[in-house]
């Protein structure tokens, strides 16, 4: 039963939160609230196992999906899971300072803590179930001899990490359980960073250095033109799906967050080893560029530094995709060290991208080496130059984005580089405030039980088991942030606000 709120039903609409009149304002501030309250109340009480959540739920909880079919034990880590959950429960207690919501972060922490594997990082799922639990290496099992594999995989570990370490600070750095698994966290994944600046996509072992000579990106003789198979390349420096990329951003949030002279942080002698492992890895992207005529980057390189298969609609190529991440994480570094090093490998880039367009104006997430021509793949995997017969699974082209990328290039180089080598702090910013017209929609949208319910499928469950209403995650964690903002920007007193400047 849905149930619309009578605060918000007799209100104007207005263009913004803020323009309302001052009764309006008050009214639907505290509508906010309550339905923000009640939100989380019901999905902690009856969504969360043990402070994780999944992707989505049939509106019984009954059927539960993360990427796959998942159980009532299960929670999962990838995003939009369990640290993308209790991101919005802090950006809740950050905009009402209700302890209320620090409470539920400090569960999704500490959930989130019992999936960190031995070799310090996480995997997809988090199993409860005592008997399952058996099959993972999870770190608080000291038998544990089960899957220890942590994955950089669509964002995974690093989600984790980004999350634990502002839950950390949120707590004033005084939960030992919490504290303990970003210190470990942090520590394995340094420990997992190749010679040459690069990770692997998942590891279970840290590499010996003497076996990775550091070598330039360069094309190999020949290559096959059918998938090997597997081959192990989670092994592999990778690119792919932007692993690189958000590791690089989550080193320099830690950087930021440990370097700070916070009471009970002791971690302040790792904020340095993050920082100088993300410019290592800036240089693993210099080295990574490729030779002309193709300056641009691939997905996955072997250990002599050839474009190497990935999956099996994964070939050795230049990627359209992942490279303007690339050029994205290259202007970003050159911001946050000055160094000029990482804008030199930019215009070439660009000018390469440029002239690799495809003609409806986007780029091909594949070039053939050396011929460039676009690469794609049939239904059936079949390695073609055909575009009219693709998997509806994998983004085989991409937006061009060169060209903001390119005004971003011209205004860095116009100014002047940062000397300090300091990590540079975020520079705090009072969010947005929502349209008063969002805020009512999304309470009005709100249920008796304090549910987002919308009409949906599950993705990964059989016709059969099919409901007509779903409980998306990523619905209520935009819902939540959404009120928060809102909620942050019409604060009738200013409440203490949470340190952003790292």
């Amino acid at each position: 039963m849905q149930r619309v709120w009578p605060l918000v039903a007799v209100l104007v609409v207005s263009g913004g939160a803020c323009g309302a009149a001052p009764g309006q304002q008050t009214d639907l501030r505290a509508a906010a609230l309550e339905g923000l309250r009640r939100a989380v109340s019901f999905f902690r009480s009856q969504v969360a196992v043990h402070g994780t959540y999944l992707w989505q739920y049939s509106e019984d909880l009954a059927l539960r999906e993360g990427e796959g079919v998942a159980s009532a034990t299960q929670g999962w880590v990838q995003p939009p899971g369990t640290p993308s959950v209790g991101e919005a429960f802090l950006d809740a207690y950050e905009a009402t300072g209700d302890p209320f919501y620090l409470d539920a972060a400090r569960e999704t922490a500490r959930g989130l803590t019992r999936g960190q594997l031995q070799s310090g990082g996480w995997t997809y799922p988090i199993e409860f179930d005592p008997a399952k639990r058996a099959r993972f290496a999870y770190r608080d099992q000291a038998a544990g001899r089960g899957q220890n594999a942590s994955t950089l995989d669509d964002d995974t570990t690093q989600a984790a990490l980004r999350f634990l370490i502002r839950a950390d600070r949120a707590l004033g750095f005084k939960d030992a359980v919490v504290h303990d698994s970003v210190r470990y966290g942090i520590e394995c994944l340094l420990k997992a960073q190749y010679p040459n600046g690069a990770w692997p996509q998942r590891w279970d072992k840290f590499p010996e250095p003497d076996k990775f000579p550091v070598k330039p990106a360069a094309f190999p003789e020949t290559w096959p033109r059918t998938w090997p198979g597997n081959q192990q390349y989670g092994r592999f420096y990778t690119l792919n799906d932007n692993a690189l990329v958000t590791t690089i951003q989550t080193l320099l949030e830690a950087s930021r967050a440990l370097a700070a002279p916070v009471p009970g942080n002791d971690l302040s002698n790792l904020a340095s080893r993050c920082r100088t492992a993300a410019e290592k890895a800036g240089e693993f992207l210099l080295l990574a560029q490729m030779p002309e005529p193709q300056p641009a980057w691939a997905q996955q390189y072997d250990f002599d530094m050839h474009p190497v298969w990935a999956r099996k609609f994964e070939p050795p190529a230049i990627t359209g995709g992942e490279s303007q991440a690339v050029l994205r994480m290259l202007l970003e570094l050159y911001r946050q060290t000055g160094q000029a090093k990482y804008l030199a490998p930019i215009p070439r880039a660009l000018e390469y991208l440029r002239r690799s367009c495809l003609p409806d104006g986007r780029l091909a997430r594949f070039y053939e080496l050396r011929t460039n021509r676009p690469l794609y793949f049939t239904r059936q995997y079949e390695l073609t130059y055909d575009d009219t017969d693709l998997p509806t699974h994998y983004a085989f082209k991409v937006a061009d984005g060169t060209a903001a990328i390119a005004r971003a290039f011209e205004r860095l180089k116009a100014g002047s580089p940062r000397t300090d080598s300091s990590p540079a702090p975020r520079q705090p910013v009072r969010p947005a405030a929502p349209s008063l017209a969002q805020v009512k929609t999304i309470l009005a949208a709100l249920d008796d039980r304090g549910r987002w319910v919308e009409q949906g499928r599950l993705r990964y469950h059989r016709a059969p088991d099919q409901p007509k209403r779903v409980i998306r995650t990523d619905t209520f964690i935009r819902n939540v942030k959404l009120l928060s903002r809102y909620l942050a920007a019409t604060q009738p007193e200013a409440l203490p606000q949470p340190d952003q400047t790292w």
